[in-house]
Formats: structure tokens, C-alpha cells, sequence
């Protein structure tokens, strides 16, 4: 979207991230209570910044990563422009806010989200930008009331942006999370779904940026709920070893089709922040089934396939 300088300004999102990575990490490490979260700094050529804080051992939080990042290139990575090529060779800016939490408690779902903005420009001029964002959720073990949850906090996110984005805005998203958090060689989704947009850049940068940070403000709202439920369930050896290889799942995601994985490794991004999103403790079993019958059998039967989670499942 090709767009007057006068009218981009990353400062606000920018801003807005920042204070997002500190209500995000300060909820969750009270909420565990027994741990603290590392934060790296890490300056940036052009005025950029990299603040990943990771969280290890927890009692409830086995693993989380929050890492904000400002980026300041003279190119976009191949990554960025796969889908814009006329940006190949385009200077940016990028800022984003990603986070991973794996609990350790298996009746805890695993989430993730993420929202960001780029701003492409040639000579100093801006000549276009973008937004994208979105949360998902990886149950280990299904509770129907947990997703509703969910999938109604993630509509509320979206709903004061539908007279700019249409009526079907929450609809629209919720199938492009369905749709991109897929592992297509297995043929199965990563979970439950939620919200996910790439390439936002109508009807203008004011609406945008508003959807976005809307949605960056309900990710709270929406998991810890879900934490407080089910972090006293009792759990065993046998749920702790179905959330290793459902743990598998995960890593295969990350490392054959996210686009963001692949953005900071081209871009050339510190390694161990770009892969803290994996799970501490993960396995894999050659032609592993669940017996039919099993609360197992049933994350696959009944939860790992679309569904209509807003209006009860």
C-alpha cells in the first residue's frame, strides 16, 4: 500500500509492545510465583532493539518466552518479501511482540501469540506498511468451556474494529488461524485456533494499529483464566508423557512452516531468542496412536478440527 510518509508512525506500537512485554511477563511471573524472568538487551544497528525475557523452571510455568523486538534493516529477507516481491531490496522497520508459554502442568494448554508492524521504505520514504497479529491455543487436554472462552474473548478483541473491517472480521480471522497454524505434512492442526491476520494494511494505519493493539490487550484476558482453572488439576506420568509428544507437534510447526521462524533466522537474529519458543521437554514415537475411548483420543476426535467455539463449539 503505497502511503504518505506524514502518515506512518511506528513510535505508538512501538511504545505499546513495549508495555505489553511488561504486563505480560510481571502477570505471569506472579502467577507463578516461584521464578523470575531473564531479560537480555540487546542494541540494534539504526536505533533497534532486541528485550527477549525467557522464563525456565518454573513450578507452573515449565518454559515462557516474551520477546519484544525493534529491527531496523537496509533489506527485507527473502521471509518478508515472499509475498510483496516489488519490496525486494526495500529498507524496513519492524516491531513485534512475540511470546510462547509452555506450562507444565498438562491440563494448562500451551499459547502463543504474536503482533507486529512493518513499515517498507526506499530513500527514506515510506511506500508501505503492514500489520499483523493474533493468538492460538495448544490443548494438551480438552475442556469445552475453555475454548468457548477462548474463541468468545477473541471476538471481543475484534469486535469494536468490524464497521472498519466487516462484519465478518472475527470469522475471517478465526479461519486463517485454522488455516496457518496447520501442519500439513501430517494433515492435523497445532490446536484450537483462535486469531491470526498477515498484510493488514487497509483501511488505513490509524484502524490497524488499533485492531492490533486490541488484540495484543485481550491475550491476558483470554489464557490466564484458563491457567487459573486447571493449574491444581491432578496430573500423572502418563498426561506428562502425551504433552512431550504433543510437545513434538509444536516443534515440527516452528521449524517446517512458521514464517517467523524463518524471518529472524534469514534476517540473521540471535539464535536463542528466535528458538525460545520451543518447549523444554519434548518426544516422538514412530506410528504412536491413542487407544480409542482415551481422554487422548478424544484432544484428536473432538477438539483438533473446526469448530464453531464462539457459539459453544
Amino acid at each position: 500500500m503505497t502511503t504518505e510518509s506524514t502518515a506512518i508512525d511506528i513510535a505508538p506500537m512501538r511504545g505499546f509492545l513495549l508495555d505489553l512485554q511488561d504486563e505480560i511477563t510481571t502477570t505471569l511471573a506472579t502467577e507463578d510465583g516461584t521464578t523470575s524472568f531473564r531479560e537480555d538487551i540487546f542494541e540494534r544497528p539504526g536505533g533497534g532493539l532486541s528485550r527477549p525475557r525467557v522464563l525456565d523452571g518454573g513450578e507452573l510455568i515449565e518454559r515462557a518466552a516474551v520477546n519484544f523486538s525493534h529491527t531496523v534493516g537496509a533489506s527485507l529477507p527473502k521471509a518478508g518479501t515472499s509475498r510483496k516481491p516489488e519490496l525486494a531490496g526495500a529498507a524496513f522497520e519492524a516491531v513485534s511482540v512475540s511470546l510462547i508459554v509452555h506450562p507444565r502442568n498438562p491440563y494448562i494448554p500451551t499459547s502463543h501469540a504474536n503482533i507486529r508492524c512493518f513499515v517498507a521504505s526506499r530513500d527514506g520514504v515510506p511506500v508501505a506498511w503492514w500489520f499483523g497479529g493474533g493468538f492460538d491455543l495448544t490443548p494438551y487436554y480438552g475442556f469445552e468451556e475453555d475454548c468457548v472462552h477462548w474463541h468468545r474473548t477473541a471476538h471481543a478483541a475484534v469486535a469494536p474494529y468490524m464497521p472498519a473491517f466487516g462484519d465478518d472480521l472475527y470469522d475471517r480471522l478465526k479461519t486463517w488461524c485454522d488455516d496457518y497454524f496447520l501442519l500439513h505434512h501430517r494433515g492435523e492442526p497445532r490446536g484450537i485456533g483462535g486469531l491470526f491476520y498477515d498484510d493488514f494494511d487497509g483501511p488505513d494505519f490509524a484502524s490497524c494499529l488499533g485492531l492490533t493493539q486490541s488484540v495484543g490487550s485481550h491475550f491476558l484476558p483470554a489464557y490466564l483464566p484458563l491457567i487459573q482453572r486447571r493449574k491444581d488439576h491432578p496430573y500423572g506420568e502418563r498426561e506428562r508423557d502425551f504433552q512431550r509428544y504433543r510437545r513434538g507437534r509444536y516443534v515440527e510447526f516452528n521449524l517446517v512452516w512458521d514464517r517467523g521462524t524463518r524471518f529472524g533466522l534469514e534476517l540473521g537474529g540471535r539464535v536463542e531468542s528466535i528458538l525460545a519458543s520451543m518447549p523444554p521437554d519434548a518426544s516422538w514415537r514412530y506410528d504412536w496412536r491413542p487407544e480409542p475411548g482415551t481422554p487422548e483420543a478424544r484432544l484428536y476426535d473432538d477438539f483438533l478440527r473446526p469448530r464453531d467455539w464462539l457459539n459453544g463449539g
